[in-house]
Order: C-alpha cells, then structure tokens, then sequence
C-alpha cells in the first residue's frame, strides 16, 4: 500500500497588507498629538527665535491646520514668496515653509535693532540681507520641528541632527514640496513680540508626512491582537523609586588646576537658561531654574519624545 501522497493547495494562502494587520492612533488619539505637538512646538519656537529677533521675549502661535490639496496650499501661499524646502530631523521629513516679502523684510529690520514694523512698499526682488535672515529662521524652525517631533531620539546615519534647508526659491510649486493632488495640512506660525509686530509664516506639510512627525504617531503602529508594553505607571513599577539630578553646569578644568585646589578657592560658573534633569544617564527632561516655597526648583520647559503639561520639580 503506498502512504505517500503529494498535497497542492486549494487556492494561494492570503496575504494580507499591513493597513489590515496594523491599527494606528483612532482620530481622538490623532487630535491630541496634534494639540500637543502644536504646543510643543510653538514654546520651543518662542525661544529660539529670540535670537534672531534682538533677544525679543516671543509669544508664538501655531494655528489648527486646514486640510487642502497641495494644489490649494501652493496657490495661498501665491506665485512670490521666500520659500524654503526644510527637511526635519530623524526620518528626515521634508516640509515646505513660507515668508511673505513683507515679513521677510520686517524680520530683517527688527534682527538689526529696528522696530520690525512691516512698510507699505514691497520690492519685486528679495534683499540679500532679508534672503539669509529667512534661511536661519527657516534652519531654526526646522530644528525645533525635529525637537517637537522626535525629541532626543538619534537620527539615522547621514540624516541631520538638528533640521536643513534644503533649497529655498521665491516659486514654492519650483520646490515641488508634496504632490498637486496629495492632502495637505496647512499651518500658520504667529510670532509677536511685545511690542506688538505680528510675523506670520505658513507652514505646508503633506498628510503622509506629518503622520510621522506627530510623536508616537508613525511609530504606534502595532499588529492587531499583540500585547502592548508594561505600562510605568502599573506595579510594579510605578513604586520603584529613581534618584533624579539636576546638571547646574558643566566645565573644564586642566589636571594642574584640579591637583593646586584649596579650600576657598573660587569657580566661576556659567548656568545655561536650560539645564538638564537626569536619571543616572538618561535624559528626562529640561527646565529653568528659579525656586518654589523658598527653594530651589526647576520649572519642566520640555520632556523628551512626550506631551507633559509644565510643573515644577524640586
């Protein structure tokens, strides 16, 4: 009698794609990263544009985006404009942002101590000094999008650190940021100081794209039906105490100086406006230095790859 036989499928075994085999944040999820992420990013904006802007204590905005075709975003942006192709940190996000010639202009006046009030008379062609004004603005917005975004996560091999230029031209469809008929969000970035200039800048990124930028929002993705990670705040970890310090200051000191050392001895000491909080090695988060209740303490400016509302910490 011979046992053996030879089987052939049916039909071909399913494959199925990963839109079916993955879930990603539901829409209630999707808004609050956008909520946070827009927060986020306007308080890093706020400080790191002070430099550019004669040292300005800034209030920056950034507005709900509208959803368009990338047709429509390039058409309110219009035909003139500086225009720059950013690309923003990790994975290396491309992102179109936009200066009327106006801003531009009003911009460069207050960077050299004017009163950065937009005038009435626009020039067809962009000075030089507004053109690189624009692209160090332009460079500083891309680097705290990728701060927004991904926090202190490390870039891939060969991506920035930080965010870039790519290309600038005064034809935002010459860039060819997204495609004419992909979705697009548009934002609108509020500067003002306090004494009262308004600047506006608009901000264009494909949908596609700005999934990915959302923290935790292109890396949630996760098979239906797998166990998800331990949660921190569940035993029995949320009782495991950790020994947090804060680094005041860092210096160097040359091994002749550290060996003459002696009681009474002065070292002068230059304390950032941010410093870090710290678990052993790891990076919790920053914050600025004052005091609560008569002590010292640290108020929470920015916490790694997650939305927390700001609070103190002693």
């Amino acid at each position: 009698m011979r046992m053996g036989h030879d089987f052939a499928p049916a039909r071909a075994a399913a494959v199925h794609c990963a839109e079916l085999t993955t879930c990603g944040p539901r829409p209630e999820e999707s808004a609050a990263l956008m909520a946070a992420w827009r927060r986020d990013l306007a308080r890093l904006l706020a400080d790191d544009l002070s430099g550019l802007l004669s040292g300005d204590r800034l209030d920056v905005q950034i507005t709900e985006p509208e959803r368009l075709s990338g047709a429509d975003a390039l058409r309110r942006i219009g035909p003139l404009a500086a225009n720059s192709l950013i690309r923003c940190g990790a994975s290396a996000e491309t992102a179109l942002l936009s200066f009327d010639f106006a801003t531009a202009i009003a911009l460069t006046d207050r960077s050299f101590g004017g009163d950065g009030r937009a005038s009435g008379h626009v020039p067809e062609a962009l000075p030089r000094s507004a053109a690189l004004l624009v692209e160090e603005a332009a460079c500083v917005i891309a680097g705290a999008i990728t701060s927004a975004s991904f926090g202190d996560m490390p870039p891939p091999a060969g991506a920035p650190t930080r965010g870039e230029v790519i290309v600038r031209s005064e034809s935002a469809a010459r860039l060819k940021p997204f495609a004419l008929d992909a979705q697009t969000l548009f934002f609108v970035i509020e500067i003002a100081n306090r004494q009262g200039c308004i600047w506006r800048a608009a901000l264009a990124v494909s949908a596609e794209r700005m999934a990915r930028l959302l923290p935790g929002g292109g890396r949630r993705l996760r098979p239906r039906g797998a166990r998800g990670a331990a949660s921190p705040l569940a035993a029995p970890f949320a009782d495991v105490p950790l020994a947090l310090h804060v680094v005041l200051a860092e210096f160097d000191l040359s091994l002749a100086r550290l060996q003459s050392l002696a009681p009474g001895d002065t070292i002068p000491l230059a304390m950032g406006r941010q410093v870090p909080l710290l678990a052993g090695e790891t990076l919790v988060g920053h914050g600025a230095v004052g005091t609560a209740e008569d002590r010292m303490a640290i108020r929470l400016t920015r916490i790694p790859q997650s939305a927390s509302s700001e609070g103190l910490a002693s």
